[in-house]
């Protein structure tokens, strides 16, 4: 337990049945007089311990009227569903959750992960025979022979000794789907999932970038804060923060965004060095040596750090706007509409790899909880049944990435943001935090992995093989961390341009001489690519014309 201290610093709970542990790390985030953990149903039967949160869990509870329950904590909910439903309930809960569920009376167990995996989890076993679980690799890296990451959308049962999924909606199959764009659909969709995030019995606030899909959050969280009872427990004065170097494109666009919404801001600057010294902290903390995971974690991490400190314990984040919309730059270059929709289906299957375990894990190595509305199930659901034609970027037409997103919130009556923020270019994270971030870590690594290492690379590390230098130095720390062959297992490889799957490394012939995945490297659509181009070469007049200030929030790229 010792060792996920960093998740849970509000309590630890431990509960022994026969050979059977539970053990939980609490963060506090709604009902903290009551809701410790682990928890029970009636007659303490059922015992489970969960992580996450249950969007739904006061409509559950009406359906479960006749139980009793013995906390406020939304978690209550699950012991008495499945008391209820058995191993079926799991579908019914709205919410990010990992949970593990000790049934005492058939001595069985079952474990589950949320439909995205938001919530971080990993499944181990031992030579005994034992079952393992954990939020985090080093929860059980040195005690399994085998340990693997749980599979999101997923029931591990004792029962039947494997997993089953539970989650199945109709986008998972990848089938093109044909349901017509309808603005004010996805706008509503949206701002429910907004809105049921608010559900908090501590200080909240957003992260805001500046970016289209954060500062969309915050408009919403802005707008509709005064009508929850959070706003009604902490205040209508919703908190933003935003984090990069100094003079980054980030910065000054977030600024510009908490203005126009009236936030209290709080802007966070780091350096390149500050990032560097981090980097064997954050690869501990996310367990990964994926470079983009990596580059995005380290500002992440050192906010968290900073709004923690600020007594705030859960934040509301823009992860997924990008899988489900196409809204990385490379999207550009979708052949048709077909190959744009499955391209979204692999980017939102994996994003318990990357985006999701960057969020989980960089907000909670701070005790800090990251919730995300774009991967709302319902949301989801809404926003992969759009024909993908209305999601296809269309220079001629200026339609740019995630089009049918920023036309829904285009309301010349009552606006949610300003229109330059609204049609802002897609920047990465760790590129809009300031571009000499990525270029301080390329040339660290250069100073620490010498050409003889390279040349070794595939004898040392033939699995997912570094082919740069970056990676190489992120593979050593890794390695010294977690050396376990299934430890390297549970991170992606493959070819990947400007964060995309291997797959669409094929629509563009020049990206295979130029495997980065910043978005920088979407050569002839970023503002300011890696190559030599005019940085304004490839904006179409139409959106140059509807977005005269766009050039504006990005003059320290264009003047570099």
């Amino acid at each position: 337990m010792g060792r996920l201290k960093h998740r849970g610093p509000d309590w630890s709970g431990l509960h022994q049945h026969g050979d059977c542990y539970l053990a939980h790390q609490r963060l506090a985030i709604i009902d903290p007089a009551s809701g410790d953990q682990p928890l029970f149903n009636e007659d303490k039967s059922v015992v489970v311990t969960v992580n996450g949160m249950i969007y739904n869990h006061e409509q559950l509870r009406k359906k479960l009227s006749h139980h009793k329950f013995r906390t406020g904590s939304d978690c209550d909910v699950i012991a008495h569903l499945y008391e209820e439903y058995g191993e079926d309930f799991v579908d019914m809960l709205d919410g990010i959750f990992s949970f593990v569920l000790l049934d005492t009376r058939e001595k069985s167990f079952i474990v589950a992960r949320d439909a995205i995996g938001v919530t971080s989890l990993y499944i181990g076993w031992g030579l005994d025979g034992s079952v393992w679980i954990s939020s985090e690799l080093k929860g059980l890296n040195d005690d399994c022979e085998h340990f693997e990451s749980f599979p999101p959308g997923h029931l591990y049962s004792s029962k039947s000794g494997g997993f089953r999924r539970w989650y199945n909606p109709p986008w998972f199959s990848e089938a093109i789907p044909s349901v017509p764009y309808d603005p004010l659909v996805l706008r509503r969709a949206f701002e429910n999932a907004v809105i049921k995030r608010l559900m908090t019995d501590v200080p909240f606030g957003v992260l805001l970038s500046g970016g289209l899909d954060s500062s969309l959050v915050a408009s919403i969280t802005a707008r509709y804060l005064a009508g929850t009872k959070a706003g009604k427990q902490w205040g209508t004065q919703l908190h933003s923060f935003c984090v990069g170097l100094e003079g980054s494109p980030d910065l000054k666009a977030a600024r510009e965004v908490a203005d126009y919404l009236g936030t209290v801001h709080h802007e966070f600057h780091f350096t390149v060095q500050d990032g560097i010294d981090a980097i064997e902290d954050v690869i501990y903390h996310t367990e990964t040596y994926d470079v983009t995971t990596i580059r995005a974690s380290t500002p992440m991490f050192l906010m968290s750090r900073k709004i923690k400190s600020l007594g705030v314990k859960m934040v509301i984040s823009g992860e997924g706007s990008d899988e489900v919309f196409g809204g990385y730059l490379y999207f550009h270059k979708a052949p048709n509409k077909e190959e744009f929709h499955r391209e979204t289906c692999r980017k939102i299957k994996a994003l318990h790899q990357y985006d999701c375990l960057r969020a989980n894990k960089s907000t909670s190595a701070w005790g800090l909880e990251a919730r995300v509305p774009f991967l709302d199930k319902e949301f989801i659901n809404v926003a992969m049944s759009i024909d993908p034609e209305a999601k296809m970027i269309k220079k001629d037409e200026g339609r740019i990435e995630k089009w049918v997103l920023r036309r829904a919130f285009d309301d010349e009556e009552r606006p949610y943001l300003p229109k330059h923020i609204l049609y802002r270019q897609k920047e990465q994270f760790s590129d809009g935090v300031g571009y000499s971030w990525i270029d301080g870590l390329k040339a660290h690594a250069t100073r620490h992995v010498t050409d003889k290492m390279m040349l070794n690379a595939s004898n040392i590390f033939p699995h997912n093989t570094p082919t740069t230098k970056e990676a190489y130095y992120y593979r050593m720390t890794f390695e010294r961390f977690f050396p376990q062959n299934s430890a390297r297992l549970t991170v992606p490889g493959g070819a990947s341009v400007a964060c995309s799957t291997a797959k669409a490394v094929e629509w563009d012939a020049a990206w295979k001489n130029n495997l980065d995945p910043s978005g920088r490297a979407a050569l002839g659509v970023h503002l300011s690519a890696y190559d030599a181009e005019s940085p304004l070469s490839n904006v179409p007049s139409k959106v140059i014309d509807s977005i005269p200030r766009m050039i504006e929030v990005h003059e320290v790229a264009i003047q570099s």
